[in-house]
């Protein structure tokens, strides 16, 4: 099953499961979503449970945030990531808020989808990851899978959450393809999996990075070099725990993520490991992330300005040299 249809096996499964969730955004009913992903829903569930809106992402989120509010569980599809920056009043200032705001008694269970990334020559307003902009608000919970089984898994868990949860799809893993286990099952927000174990260097690697990291580790063995691939998979919640025990097993850390580097999530993964497992570190934390620049539209370009297998392989040679 590829990553594309695992998430539509999920919003599947949870429509059949309750019939307060419904999916709304552009384009996402008869044409079936700008990259598919939601494909041939709209036939069974119909346009009341799969919902075609105006080209206007400040009112799908609006949207999404009245009907949370009265009882239904909407997951809303914004076509690409770059378009969420319209709508962060509806995300940060009402979302994210009104759970606390009224004592506990008001739940929000939204899920917001969207595709985040480059590497289709989508050019600087179609190519960005946003992630560490929403991780930074109290109140949003941030999923990124990496595979088809953990994009089905974790997305039932999140329409199933009483509260926001944005949920990033990177649009180069739509085609990919992995098992994934039939029927309803979920994984957990906030917890990471291992996705390959090692003991001489810990690369933490979030969304399509997580690929060129156990391919960069593959390449390494060969050279003697062993690493261990921890995929966060939720970066809100976030599972310290499986990194602080890999790194103090390793000694050694590179933290690799699309996003650009500064300010970006992989910073807050070093200062966690600076505060908390310093004492176990043999050489200076690395982190792996895009130039700071917008993302060029040429290819070339494209592909010098965005991290990969090779950035990764260079970033474990280093910390293992130093």
């Amino acid at each position: 099953m590829t990553y594309a249809e695992a998430v539509r096996d999920a919003l599947r499964e949870e429509m059949r499961r309750d019939p307060s969730v419904f999916v709304l955004g552009e384009d996402v009913a008869r044409f079936g979503g700008c990259f598919g992903v939601t494909g041939n829903l709209w036939t069974e569930f119909g346009e009341d449970r799969v919902r075609d809106t105006p080209i206007s992402e400040t009112a799908i989120i609006g949207t999404a945030v009245g009907a949370a509010a009265t009882g239904m569980r909407p997951v809303a599809e914004i076509m690409f990531c770059d378009f969420l920056t319209v709508c962060m009043d509806q995300l940060v200032n009402q979302a994210a808020k009104m759970r606390y705001m009224f004592g506990g008694k008001a739940r929000l269970p939204i899920v917001v989808r969207s595709p985040i990334g480059g590497g289709i020559c989508a050019a600087a307003q179609h190519s960005q990851s946003l992630e560490a902009w929403f991780a930074h608000i109290p109140g949003l919970k941030v999923a990124m899978p990496s595979n088809p089984a953990d994009a089905k898994g974790l997305l039932i868990s999140a329409i199933r959450d009483d509260n926001p949860v944005m949920f990033f799809e990177h649009k180069v893993l739509y085609s990919s393809k992995g098992p994934v286990p039939e029927g309803s099952y979920t994984i957990p927000l906030g917890k990471a999996c291992v996705k390959r174990e090692g003991s001489d260097v810990t690369v933490v690697a979030t969304s399509i990075m997580v690929n060129h990291a156990v391919a960069a580790a593959a390449d390494l063995e060969k050279d003697g070099i062993s690493v261990e691939v921890v995929d966060p998979r939720t970066l809100v919640p976030l599972d310290e725990d499986t990194i602080l025990a890999s790194v103090r097993k390793t000694g050694r850390v590179a933290i690799a993520h699309e996003a650009v580097a500064r300010c970006g999530f992989g910073a807050e993964v070093a200062a966690i490991i600076a505060e908390k497992a310093a004492g176990s570190l043999k050489a200076p934390i690395i982190r792996v992330g895009a130039k700071a620049v917008p993302v060029p539209f040429s290819p070339v370009l494209e592909q010098f300005v965005l991290p990969g297998k090779a950035d990764i392989t260079g970033a474990v040679r280093k910390v293992m040299a130093a």
